[in-house]
């Protein structure tokens, strides 16, 4: 009898899908190798795939057996990382989403759920986070600690904190305002010790929650609470309206109780990291849980400690800035968005995706409760919330007893001006220095000044890449443009005349620090804007001296103007009040309202009541006139009326096609060939040149495309994108497509 033989079982062949961080709209199919198909593949697993001539980190979408392309043109994966750092399917549902709403390469959009660490094809080697615990106390290190309290009181508030909270790490303590010589001198006293973090899950205790620190909410805060609280198991948007120191935050705290009470997670997104510091201050003060931040100032590895402490349940609090939405966040209870209106939710280049609009998605989407806040309501929020869409929570009375500062108009046109200082402004600023209480004045322009020219010829120097004006910076006598960063030596002799009288044209924050200094020689002047806070730590370090009273002049843009409390500061001057009243961009006077309305909010936050004082070339301008007599709301509410007669956002819905080239007709030629396209129920207007014309040797313009209906809108856009590869001119030019842009002055 013949010996039978078994012939050997073939095993399939396994392709994935991947989403690859190349500017592409596709996915790419790989095979993985038989000694690599062990254990099974997951969706969003991390691979490495070879991609022309590099190796790069692939996010696996899906899994099959069959391939519809030519097999013999499939590459194999580089090789499978087989480590914990895959995203969740809940997470890769998320990101599917955002890229398809906003039509971005999902490649792209996959790597801003990476830390950077986690992008890179080499191992990692991943160390445990160091972190601070107090040590045992004995009768010796009470004296010392009696000693410190009295001698560094900045040390004894770090011991405190760290005594609190034990196993902070650096990223809090850095963002808090302590350095790295606090922290060796309180070692050395062998007051704390630095040990390694193991990760432990984040579980609820009893004395989680500091009772002492917590506030009687009013009645209209404690309603606000009981209608989130009802609704913690289910997705609901609530959208805070409560004016400037109306007590939102003890809102969000109180709200948060029940979230944390029941172990899961809270994100708290804020727009700037200017804002971290006093946020993150009032969660540690009122909740003794493992906090985490997530903004730009982190380095690489803070991020990933970041991203780590997310994804393995670490984290009970991550506060973070616009990207931090995108956190691994596996027990995710609630969504706080601070300041909702905030321009810098929006990102403005490469993925132009809305942190609140995608914080609202990930909400619906794992079926939890988001809450909005803002004094000074976004006009799409508002008309959401008027329509029923959201739930609307109205706060009109500031906590406590302070009261709401009275806004007025000062008629520049009427009163000599010294150093862009009114007579009636210098007198009102005296008499509150005279109290012992501080000033903040707000003027939207860093640097010297705005421009400089020749006085005989009039000649003014331009940046010749983008045809706007240099701006003077006095202290490092250099000429810079905002717009693309180029920079110059002052010129001696105007180029065009020869002369040598060049004179700086106009004001910016470090002029205006020079010149109050001299009118006010005795007074403590500071300066906060992007030129002065650079240094890591600096922006911290002037706000806490401004709340411990070292400074008494407070001159910044608007990184002063919304979300901090200073609670002395009890006159809010405004210097140029006239910057949008009449630009060509719709949106331009809600943003200054919006503004306005902020700046003022810093006034009068405690006790002693506040002023705001406006000059203005315009006292008589409606807008100013409405916001002044009938405040915000009014004001958002007539000009809601006017967007839905004129059919503008948030009645219709808008693209933005962009695009520059080296040549003007090159971005212009390229638009106008997209409007030949027959598109359903959808309206062109343009192609237009840019607000800025010209930026960085770039020639720029701009196509609007606007419908009545979202659904419409989104299907005129895939026509349009699958017409530009047939487009002649796409290969001349650089484009980009923005889906619901908030800012037409590009």
């Amino acid at each position: 009898m013949p010996e039978q033989t078994t012939s050997p079982q073939l095993i399939p062949t396994t392709y994935v899908q991947v989403a690859v961080p190349v500017p592409m709209r596709q996915l790419f199919t790989y095979q993985i190798p038989l000694d690599m198909q062990q254990p099974s593949i997951q969706v969003g697993e991390r691979v490495a795939v070879s991609f022309g001539k590099r190796d790069v980190i692939a996010i696996v979408l899906s899994i099959t057996n069959e391939c519809d392309v030519d097999v013999k043109k499939i590459k194999p994966i580089t090789k499978r990382l087989n480590d914990s750092f895959h995203l969740s399917d809940s997470l890769v549902g998320f990101l599917n989403l955002c890229a398809s709403y906003y039509h971005h390469p999902i490649g792209d959009v996959f790597q801003q759920a990476l830390p950077k660490l986690l992008r890179q094809v080499k191992k990692l080697d991943i160390q445990p986070p160091m972190v601070w615990h107090s040590q045992d106390r004995t009768e010796t290190s009470q004296e010392q600690l009696d000693k410190i309290a009295k001698r560094a009181p900045k040390q004894y508030a770090l011991f405190q904190l760290i005594d609190k909270h034990q196993g902070i790490g650096w990223a809090e303590l850095r963002t808090l305002g302590y350095s790295k010589a606090q922290l060796n001198a309180l070692t050395n006293k062998a007051l704390i010790k630095e040990i390694k973090q193991k990760p432990k899950k984040f579980s609820w205790q009893e004395q989680a929650l500091a009772q002492e620190n917590k506030q009687r909410l009013s009645t209209a805060q404690a309603i606000i609470v009981a209608a989130i609280n009802q609704s913690t198991e289910q997705f609901s948007c609530h959208l805070i309206d409560g004016i400037t120191g109306s007590g939102k935050t003890e809102v969000y705290l109180q709200a948060m109780e029940n979230v944390l009470a029941n172990n899961q997670q809270v994100l708290v997104i804020v727009p700037e990291i200017g804002l971290t510091p006093q946020t993150l201050l009032r969660f540690e003060q009122r909740f003794n849980v493992p906090i985490c931040l997530h903004h730009s100032n982190l380095n690489d590895t803070e991020r990933l400690d970041t991203w780590l402490s997310a994804q393995q349940g670490c984290a009970a609090i991550i506060i973070g800035t616009r990207s931090a939405v995108f956190s691994p966040l596996h027990q995710l209870g609630m969504i706080i968005v601070d300041e909702e209106h905030d321009s810098s939710l929006k990102q403005q280049d490469s993925f132009r995706y809305h942190g609140r609009d995608i914080a609202i998605l990930r909400a619906r989407q794992l079926n939890i409760p988001i809450v909005l806040g803002s004094a000074t309501p976004s006009f799409e929020s508002l008309q959401n919330a008027l329509s029923g869409k959201y739930q609307y929570h109205q706060l009109q009375q500031r906590a406590g007893k302070s009261s709401k500062a009275k806004i007025a108009l000062i008629d520049v046109a009427k009163q000599q001006i010294e150093f862009g200082l009114s007579g009636s402004l210098k007198h009102e600023i005296k008499q509150t220095l005279a109290r012992g209480e501080q000033v903040l004045i707000f003027l939207n322009r860093r640097g010297y000044a705005p421009a400089i020219n020749c006085q005989e010829c009039h000649w003014l120097c331009d940046c010749q890449r983008c045809d706007k004006p240099y701006t003077f910076h006095q202290k490092q006598q250099l000429l810079i443009c905002h717009h693309c960063g180029s920079q110059k030596r002052v010129p001696r002799q105007c180029p065009s005349c020869g002369s040598v009288r060049i004179a700086p044209v106009g004001q910016g924050t470090e002029q205006l620090e020079q010149r109050i200094s001299d009118i006010f020689p005795d007074v403590s002047v500071v300066r906060i804007d992007r030129d002065s806070t650079r240094k890591k730590g600096e922006l911290t370090k002037l706000l806490q001296e401004i709340t411990e009273k070292k400074h008494q002049l407070l001159i910044g843009t608007q990184m002063l103007a919304k979300g901090h409390h200073f609670p002395d500061v009890t006159l809010v001057a405004v210097l140029d009040g006239d910057g949008a009243l009449f630009s060509f961009d719709f949106r331009a006077s809600e943003n200054m309202a919006q503004l306005l309305i902020q700046v003022a909010g810093r006034a009068g936050r405690a006790s002693k009541p506040g002023k705001v004082l406006v000059q203005t070339s315009y006292p008589d301008h409606p807008l100013l006139q409405d916001l002044v007599h009938n405040g915000y709301q009014h004001f958002a509410k007539q000009a809601l009326i006017e967007r839905k007669q004129a059919l503008l956002p948030p009645f219709s819905f808008q693209a933005l096609i962009r695009a520059e080239a080296n040549y003007p007709s090159y971005p212009e030629k390229f638009l106008r060939t997209l409007t030949e396209q027959r598109l359903t129920n959808c309206e062109f207007a343009g192609p237009l040149p840019a607000a800025m014309g010209k930026k960085a040797g770039k020639f720029r313009y701009h196509l609007i495309l606007q419908s009545k209906s979202r659904k419409e809108l989104h299907i005129a856009i895939l026509q349009l994108l699958n017409a530009i590869p047939n487009n002649e001119w796409q290969h001349k030019v650089r484009w980009s497509l923005d889906i619901d842009p908030i800012d037409l002055n590009w």
